[in-house]
């Protein structure tokens, strides 16, 4: 069984959603979470469901933290984690921290792009179909090998809080069980 780690900022929605859909999962748990916001609603959220929490300053701890994670996590999920991932994170790890972003990449990614700049850009685009890329973290901005990616349909120009609640319902539908089929392919590959 894999341990992971997830990195957030935020409220922390999809992270609970991994956390309760790992506590069924033959494949990986939840071991800890890791924030850089010491205010974030998502450290409640995973206390509430007995996941360790650490926050930490990334401009003084990286290092730290990342020994942490070496000794805790065997993969880690960026669950609206707004950092970059330092180099030696990604090397450390290579193939396996995982990301979700809330566009069907290549198309609005890449530095500031993320969260309602996102859904800004693609109502503002006309798009008549969005969605979220789960992909692996690399050294650049949403540049990394994509695992899956699910659509939605929206009508072009719809509003940009709209777009946000439909693309919300696919990341907190698909984001654990993308992972945990990756998981189960990884084991059968050994």
């Amino acid at each position: 069984m894999l341990k992971i780690a997830i990195l957030a900022s935020g409220s922390g929605s999809n992270a609970q959603a991994l956390i309760e859909h790992f506590t069924q999962s033959p494949w990986g748990r939840v071991e800890i979470l890791v924030t850089n916001n010491p205010q974030a609603g998502v450290i409640e959220r995973a206390e509430r469901l007995g996941v360790a929490c650490k926050s930490f300053n990334p401009k003084t701890e990286s290092d730290e933290i990342l020994l942490l994670l070496e000794s805790s996590a065997d993969i880690i999920l960026l669950a609206g984690y707004l950092r970059r991932i330092p180099v030696n994170w990604t090397r450390a790890f290579n193939g396996r921290i995982f990301n979700i972003h809330p566009s069907l990449l290549p198309k609005f990614g890449g530095k500031g792009m993320y969260g309602r700049y996102v859904h800004e850009a693609v109502s503002t685009a006309g798009e008549s179909v969005t969605g979220i890329t789960i992909h692996i973290v690399n050294e650049q901005y949403d540049e990394g090998t994509i695992v899956a990616q699910y659509q939605v349909e929206i009508t072009p120009g719809e509003a940009p809080h709209s777009i946000e609640e439909k693309v919300r319902e696919l990341e907190l539908e698909y984001f654990g069980p993308t992972i945990e089929s990756w998981m189960a392919q990884q084991s059968e590959q050994r």
